[in-house]
C-alpha cells in the first residue's frame, strides 16, 4: 500500500505533541515567531502518523479574536519526508486551514508554502543578533533607566509599539522607550522600542537597542528583533545596535 493511502491527521491536545515540539524546536535553532500561541490556546493542535506511526505533528491558529485557521506550524522526522507533501495536505484538509505563514528559516514549511500556496507576501523580516556593539550615549547626560509608575503619565505618545519597561532619559525628559518581550521560544527574547519623533536620526534608538541587548543577555536571554520590512528607519536602527537580518515572516493563501 502507498504511503498516501496510509496517511492519518489526527486533532489532539498540545500536550501530545509536547515531544514533537522539542524536536522541532531544536532543529530550528533560532526564533520562532509565535511561539507562545501554543501556550496560550491560540492554536490547535493535530498528529500527523504514516501507517500508524507518528512522524510529525501541525499547528494552525491565529491572533486574538480573529479567525484561527492560519497553519502556523509543519513539523515531520527526517525519515518521513518523503511524504511531508500528502501530510501536509492532508493537515490542511482536516484542518480547514486557509492560509499558511512561515519562517523563510523553516525550510520544510517553506517548501509547503511554495508548493501550496499563491499570492505570498511579508510584512516581517526577523532579526538575529550578530555583533556586540559598544557605543556611548548620543549625548553627554543621556542614560537608560527603568520606567517608574511616576514617570507613566508623562510619556510622550507611542503610536506604534506600547511604552516600554525601560526608558532614555535626557536632560530629565523621557525620550525613548523599549523593553523585552518573551514570546519567542526560551532561551530568545524580543526588543521592542519607541523613540520620541522630535529626537529621531540621533542615535536614540539604536542607543536604547544596544543597551536592551545588553540587558537580554544579562538575563539569561538570546536577543532578537523584527520589523516591517519597509520601515527603513527601524531596520537601519537595528543593524547600527548590531543585528543582522535572518529571514522574513512570508504569509500565503492556500490554494
Amino acid at each position: 500500500m502507498s504511503a498516501h493511502f496510509a496517511i492519518d491527521v489526527e486533532p489532539v491536545s498540545l500536550d501530545a505533541i509536547l515531544g514533537l515540539r522539542e524536536e522541532y524546536r531544536r532543529e530550528m535553532n533560532c526564533q520562532i515567531v509565535h511561539d507562545s500561541w501554543h501556550s496560550r490556546g491560540f492554536t490547535r493542535s493535530y498528529l500527523l502518523r504514516v501507517r500508524g506511526e507518528v512522524v510529525g505533528h501541525g499547528s494552525v491558529g491565529g491572533a486574538p479574536r480573529e479567525a484561527r485557521d492560519i497553519l502556523k506550524e509543519f513539523f515531520v522526522r527526517p525519515p518521513h519526508r518523503g511524504d511531508a507533501l500528502p501530510l501536509f495536505r492532508r493537515l490542511v484538509a482536516v484542518s480547514g486551514a486557509r492560509s499558511v505563514e512561515a519562517q523563510t528559516n523553516d525550510a520544510l514549511l517553506l517548501l509547503m508554502l511554495h508548493d501550496c500556496a499563491i499570492a505570498t507576501s511579508s510584512e516581517t523580516m526577523l532579526f538575529a543578533d550578530g555583533t556586540t556593539t559598544t557605543l556611548g550615549p548620543p549625548a553627554p547626560g543621556v542614560v537608560v533607566r527603568r520606567v517608574g509608575e511616576g514617570d507613566r503619565p508623562r510619556l510622550f505618545v507611542h503610536a506604534v509599539e506600547p511604552a516600554g519597561e525601560w526608558a532614555v532619559e535626557a536632560d530629565g525628559e523621557i525620550v525613548a522607550t523599549g523593553g523585552l518581550m518573551f514570546h519567542y521560544n526560551p532561551p530568545y527574547g524580543d526588543i521592542y522600542m519607541h523613540v520620541d519623533e522630535r529626537v529621531r536620526r540621533r542615535g536614540v534608538g539604536t542607543f536604547i537597542v544596544q543597551e536592551l541587548k545588553r540587558l537580554c543577555y544579562e538575563g539569561g536571554h538570546i536577543p532578537a528583533a523584527r520589523c516591517n520590512p519597509g520601515n527603513t528607519g527601524s531596520r537601519q536602527t537595528l543593524q547600527r545596535a548590531g543585528f543582522v537580518p535572518c529571514g522574513y515572516m512570508l504569509s500565503g493563501t492556500l490554494r
